[in-house]
């Protein structure tokens, strides 16, 4: 009597080593997928003689609750508002001009914002109206 064991084969695929190539595939394809960007447009620029980049201070146009106008901080005359403008900005382009920041107090009504914002129309300025933001309500 032949009373052997049988061995039986089994096959084991060793995968300790597949999440560290995992890992590296997908660091790489992580890498790679940053440095391509498809929508870059490549441009030669003009070359200029002088590099000096003019950064415009805004100009601030405020009127507070007692209605008195204010043109950086100082007192107009709700007439002279344009004459200011137009003298702070001059004859410049519509481009490098800068842009009017208005700080109207909120229990003001709504027209004298609106005449602040169609003389900013007529001299074609860009305006941006001021805001405070709004705090949470356990503050």
């Amino acid at each position: 009597m032949n009373l052997s064991r049988r061995h039986r084969l089994t096959s084991h695929v060793e995968t300790g080593a597949m999440n560290d190539i995992m890992f590296f595939l997908m660091l790489f394809f992580l890498i790679a997928s940053t440095l391509v960007n498809p929508n870059v447009i490549k441009l030669l620029l003009p070359n200029a003689k002088s590099s000096k980049q003019v950064m415009k201070q805004p100009i601030t146009i405020s009127v507070d609750a007692a209605g008195v106008y204010y043109v950086n901080k100082k007192p107009v005359n709700p007439a002279m508002v344009e004459p200011e403008l137009v003298a702070l900005v001059g004859t410049a382009p519509t481009e490098e001009q800068p842009t009017v920041v208005l700080r109207v107090d909120n229990s003001l009504n709504v027209q004298k914002l609106v005449d602040i914002l169609e003389v900013g129309n007529r001299l074609k300025l860009k305006m941006v109206m001021a805001t405070q933001a709004q705090q949470a309500a356990g503050k």
